[in-house]
């Protein structure tokens, strides 16, 4: 067994995972995940750069990350950032902090790279199932952009693409520092041209409707779920694995886009972190279920980080 620890950074959050992997039987034992609201990418869709209060807060998650680490004795660290970070100029202030708080480079991947880990850690534990067919399309909707990767054992084709819940809700939904409460027709048909866009382009190199099974990723995803189920708070064990139909997710989707910030806030299972961005998040998901004729998406607790971990052991 090696103790490893994998943190994965993103655009709207930045999250920890601490295990024990055992590459000869394939087993992960989670130790410690937890994840923290940053917003890292702030802002840096308009002003090409990270804010230094987007900085700070990621850098105070960081220290706490390194208390963790070092409590449970960790042989090895990755740290992996992605969208807001391979976006800014200014990116080097954000690898210098990492650096003197956890004494590593953060690994400023590409979206490819990014889909593969997401690939390996959502699908890994997936051998073996009769229930769902294969290939996978699984899809990681994050804060700054979407991964989309078809496969079956290994990667097939893979691709990134700018559409994620703060990213569109900042391009559309945010007008003088205040975000659109409830947004306006207008400004969602601007957010679905968007995404349909991204579409597309995702199409170029991916064939999205050959997959026979969705796996859908992230906190916009697992949030549907949670919500769909109707649950009191936010359960990992019972969102893991659950599957939604496509009917639901539009129906929910519809909720969340007409609902005020604090209709959203109060449902039960909603990280304050992602109440002003859910409705684009949830826009993203149906429009790819819609697209490709899902007509369920199953989702998953492991994703990018678990396959972090795993490139480390």
């Amino acid at each position: 067994m090696t103790r490893v620890a994998a943190v994965d950074c993103g655009t709207n959050s930045i999250r920890l995972l601490v295990a024990d992997a055992d590459p000869e039987t394939g087993e992960l034992t989670e130790l410690d995940r937890r994840m923290t609201i940053v917003r890292l990418g702030q802002g840096v869709d308009r002003t090409g750069r990270l804010a230094p209060e987007a900085l700070e807060r990621t850098f105070a998650a960081c220290r706490e990350y390194a208390a963790v680490i070092k409590e449970y004795g960790a042989e090895r660290l990755r740290f992996v950032a992605t969208s807001a970070s391979r976006d800014a100029e200014n990116r080097e202030d954000f690898v210098r902090g990492v650096l003197d708080i956890l004494g590593v480079e953060p690994e400023v991947i590409t979206g490819e790279q990014e889909a593969e880990f997401s690939f390996t850690g959502a699908t890994k534990e997936l051998t073996g199932r009769t229930d769902l067919t294969r290939p996978y399309l699984v899809v990681d909707i994050g804060g700054g952009s979407t991964e989309f990767v078809v496969g079956d054992d290994r990667v097939r084709a893979a691709r990134s693409v700018d559409v994620g819940c703060v990213r569109m809700t900042e391009r559309h939904l945010v007008h003088e520092g205040t975000v659109a409460d409830p947004p306006t027709e207008e400004q969602i048909a601007a957010i679905r041209a968007d995404i349909e866009a991204a579409l597309d382009l995702a199409e170029q190199t991916v064939p999205l409707r050959e997959a026979h099974t969705l796996v859908g990723l992230a906190g916009s995803v697992t949030t549907v779920s949670a919500i769909a189920q109707d649950l009191p708070e936010y359960d990992s064990a019972r969102i893991h694995h659950s599957r939604i139909s496509r009917d639901r997710v539009r129906e929910i989707t519809e909720r969340l886009l007409r609902s005020t910030h604090a209709e959203r806030a109060a449902i039960p299972s909603m990280h304050p972190g992602r109440v002003d961005v859910i409705g684009a998040g949830a826009l993203v998901l149906l429009a790819i279920m819609e697209r490709i004729g899902a007509a369920e998406v199953v989702v998953s607790e492991h994703d990018i980080l678990d396959g972090i971990a795993w490139s480390v052991a």
